[in-house]
């Protein structure tokens, strides 16, 4: 039986880079994409916890593009 995956959204992988392998702080980040700092404070701390859920339960890592996102949040509000 295959793991199921852990999905991170493309915001959480954006807000990763900029504060990790950029060190900018998450008021840099969040000018750089538009968004408040603690906007990017939520965000790196969800990618975090997705991705050490994935490496320490050996869980496939899928990273969704913006129009996934868009769509399904679409969905949801159906």
């Amino acid at each position: 039986m295959t793991a199921e995956p852990v999905y991170l959204d493309v915001a959480e992988v954006e807000a990763l880079r900029l504060v990790e392998l950029e060190k900018l702080t998450c008021e840099e980040a969040g000018e750089r994409m538009n968004v408040s700092r603690n906007t990017v404070w939520r965000l790196v701390e969800s990618g975090r916890e997705k991705l050490v859920r994935a490496i320490i339960e050996g869980r496939p890592i899928i990273i969704l593009r913006e129009q996934l996102i868009e769509d399904s949040s679409a969905r949801d509000r159906r």
